[in-house]
């Protein structure tokens, strides 16, 4: 299990870019409610890492709006200023 994002707002889960596992993630902490955008092959997985975390604080989660495949998706899809950045590199002289 990885978790993308952690305590952000639940609209970040809409972005299509995200893979189909991903899932948006409801717990309370300190009476305050959060959200993580976490990835996982089985459900279990997060269940585990989340109510282990929380116990009752857990309130649930849903799938996100992810259409890309696990296995083609990178977590630079999600910044792509990163890859802009790594290009413009300058050029290193070679001996």
């Amino acid at each position: 299990m990885k978790i993308i994002h952690e305590k952000c707002d639940p609209k970040l889960a809409d972005n299509p870019k995200l893979p189909y596992t991903a899932y948006l993630v409801e717990y309370v902490e300190d009476d305050k409610t959060y959200y993580d955008i976490a990835l996982c092959q089985k459900q279990v997985e997060m269940f585990d890492h989340y109510y282990d975390k929380y116990k009752k604080g857990l309130k649930g989660w849903k799938q996100s709006n992810g259409k890309i495949s696990p296995k083609l998706w990178d977590e630079d899809m999600l910044n792509p200023d990163k890859k802009k950045a790594a290009a413009k590199k300058p050029n290193q002289k070679r001996k």
